[in-house]
C-alpha cells in the first residue's frame, strides 16, 4: 500500500497507546519509527513555577523541557519537535528581555519549526522579526497576508523535512487577530480563511511535493461552541492534513483526539495545554508495502 495512504483506514479505537518498539524490531521488519515531540502556549515560563504549594507548584520550566527532549533524542533516530504559538508573554522574562530568552532557548533546543501565536505580536512585528532573525527554525503561517511589512522575511508556509525514509510536510495556520491583536503591534497583517488556505498547502505537499505525513501546527484554538474556526472545523473541512497540532484554547489533553476529514479519513488532533507544563509525543511508524499506523499517543508531564 502506498505510504501516503497514512491513517486511512484509522479510527479513534484503533490507535493504539503501546510502548514504544525497540529499534531492532523496528530495523527487522523494515519500519521507520519517526517521533513528533511538541509544545504550544509556553508564554514565557522559562522557569518552573514557585514551590509555593499551588496545583502547579515546581511544575514545568525549560531546563525539565530540554532534558525530556535530549533524552527522547537519545533514544530514537528520528525525531521533530514543534511549537504551536504563543511563544512570549507571561512571566517577568518577557518583560524584561522582549523574547530574547524564550527564543534562544528554544534554538537551544533545535526546535524545527513553529506557527505564530496572537501574543507573539505583543511587542509589535519589528520585535518579533528582531528575535526570529537569530534563529534556524522558521515561523509557519499560510493564513496571514503580510507581503507589505518585515514578518515576510521570518515566515514561511510551509517546511519540508526528511527523516529516514520519510518526507514530512508542516503548514502553520493563525488566529483572526482583530480583538486580540491592537493594529499597532499587528501593522498591515491581514488574516484570512485558514480552511482554504490550509487546504491549498496541504494539497500541495501531499500531491505535489509528495509528503509520507501532513502536519498542521495550529493557533486556532481545540473547538468552540459558536461557529468560530477550530481545529475540530479544520479537520472535518479540508483532505490531505493528517495531524494538527493546536494551541491557544490551553486545552490539557490526556490523549489525541479524532476526527473524521471531508473523505472520512482520521486526522489526529493534540494540544498540550500552557505554560510547558506538559510536551505531546506521537510516535508513528511507517512501513514499506504495509498500512502505516499510529503506534503510540502520548502527553507527558514536565516535572
Amino acid at each position: 500500500m502506498n505510504r501516503r495512504s497514512f491513517l486511512k483506514n484509522t479510527t479513534a479505537s484503533g490507535i493504539a497507546f503501546i510502548s514504544p518498539i525497540p529499534k531492532a524490531m523496528l530495523f527487522a521488519e523494515n519500519i521507520t519509527k519517526l517521533t513528533i515531540l511538541h509544545t504550544n502556549d509556553v508564554h514565557s515560563r522559562v522557569d518552573p513555577f514557585p514551590d509555593d504549594g499551588s496545583r502547579n507548584a515546581g511544575r514545568g520550566g525549560a531546563a525539565r523541557r530540554a532534558s525530556i527532549i535530549e533524552r527522547v533524542r537519545a533514544q530514537e533516530d528520528h525525531v521533530i519537535l514543534l511549537d504551536s504559538g504563543d511563544i512570549f508573554q507571561g512571566t517577568p522574562y518577557f518583560n524584561f528581555f522582549g523574547g530574547e530568552i524564550e527564543i534562544k532557548l528554544m534554538q537551544k533546543m533545535k526546535y524545527d519549526a513553529s506557527t505564530i501565536g496572537n501574543h507573539d505580536f505583543d511587542n509589535g512585528i519589528d520585535a518579533l522579526v528582531k528575535q526570529m532573525q537569530t534563529t534556524d527554525f522558521p515561523m509557519l503561517n499560510c493564513n496571514y497576508n503580510y507581503a507589505d511589512n518585515a514578518l515576510s522575511t521570518i515566515t514561511q508556509e510551509y517546511k519540508i523535512i526528511k527523516k529516514g525514509d520519510v518526507k514530512i510536510g508542516i503548514l502553520g495556520v493563525g488566529i483572526k487577530l482583530d480583538g486580540l491583536v491592537p493594529k499597532k503591534l499587528s501593522g498591515n497583517t491581514r488574516y484570512n480563511d485558514p480552511i482554504p488556505n490550509a487546504q491549498r498547502i496541504a494539497n500541495h505537499l501531499k500531491n505535489e511535493m509528495d509528503c509520507d505525513l501532513v502536519i498542521c501546527l495550529s493557533h486556532l484554538g481545540y473547538k468552540y461552541k459558536g461557529d468560530y474556526i477550530s481545529d475540530v472545523k479544520l479537520a472535518s473541512s479540508t483532505e490531505n492534513i493528517d495531524i494538527i497540532l493546536g494551541g491557544h484554547t490551553h486545552t490539557f489533553m490526556k490523549n489525541p483526539d479524532v476526527q473524521k476529514n471531508i473523505k472520512g479519513e482520521p486526522v489526529i488532533i493534540n494540544q498540550v495545554g500552557w505554560a510547558g507544563l506538559m510536551m505531546g509525543r506521537i510516535d508513528l511508524k511507517f512501513e514499506k508495502n504495509r498500512k502505516n499506523k499510529c503506534l503510540s499517543c502520548e502527553n507527558l508531564f514536565v516535572e
